[in-house]
């Protein structure tokens, strides 16, 4: 016979409260081996402990009751495992995004170290391999690294010969409305076959007047360089309609990234 513990005695077993018992009892989370029907009193097995501990534990990483629910009726430890992974890596995302948020409020508190150079410059019309598609601002990460993956796979087998480095278009709306049009391209000498592979497409970039700024560094604080730009469009007024273009011109963590803010042309 299962020796059963007061929940008193499992609560001490398990460093669970006896309010978090109750919740779990009721979310049907964990059970208690017996529950007295002269006293309403709730018994527990000694063989519970270690589910008890692995609900707090999973608890203890703001894991929802239902994933929970879905750890502990996995049908194998394979199956729990990665419903467990699946959840760590929704934390790290969340760590990451809060780490992004940290930097850029602290650069905003400091400030950039030197003043932001803009400069103007008119861009003419070029031909590019491109991956154009409608997204939602919230899949903007996934998007951009798979459509850099289709072009990089294609310049190395030879399909696509790049003049020069990666860039995007990010239309207004991406971020006003969190959907819109992206943009990534590939200038190229000439327009390729037709028959490219995936979702590359053969377009001829149109000519536009910018103004120009360079962000060095993590993209935590990218946007400095995007108000510098906004700034100094607004102040000399001439906004122009079209999408942000940028240039990467080193893709690494401590990268360059040129960046284009539409104006009008010059009288």
């Amino acid at each position: 016979m299962t020796a059963t513990m007061t929940i008193g005695d499992f609560s001490r077993a398990t460093r669970l409260s006896a309010k978090a018992l109750r919740l779990y009892h009721q979310a049907g989370l964990l059970e208690p081996a017996r529950v007295d029907p002269h006293n309403g009193y709730r018994l527990y097995s000694a063989d519970q402990i270690c589910d008890a501990r692995l609900i707090r534990h999973l608890r203890s990483l703001e894991m929802p009751v239902d994933v929970v629910r879905d750890v502990l009726g996995a049908p194998s430890r394979a199956g729990r495992n990665a419903i467990i992974a699946a959840h760590l890596s929704e934390m790290e995302a969340r760590l990451e995004q809060v780490r992004m948020t940290v930097a850029s409020l602290r650069s905003l508190l400091t400030g950039p170290e030197a003043p932001i150079e803009v400069t103007r410059r008119r861009v003419a019309a070029e031909p590019a391999v491109v991956v154009r598609e409608i997204i939602d601002l919230a899949d903007l990460s996934d998007w951009y690294i798979a459509a850099t993956g289709e072009l990089e796979q294609a310049i190395a087998a030879g399909r696509v010969r790049a003049t020069g480095p990666m860039g995007g278009l990010w239309d207004s709306e991406l971020f006003l409305d969190e959907r819109g049009e992206a943009v990534l391209f590939v200038p190229v000498a000439t327009l390729p076959e037709p028959e490219l592979p995936g979702r590359l497409r053969a377009e001829l970039m149109p000519a536009v007047e910018l103004a120009v700024a360079v962000h060095r560094g993590p993209d935590e604080t990218i946007g400095e360089v995007h108000a510098a730009l906004g700034e100094y469009v607004a102040r000399h007024g001439i906004a122009a309609d079209g999408p942000v273009r940028e240039w990467y011109l080193d893709t690494s963590d401590e990268g360059v990234t040129e960046i284009g803010w539409p104006i009008s042309p010059p009288d």
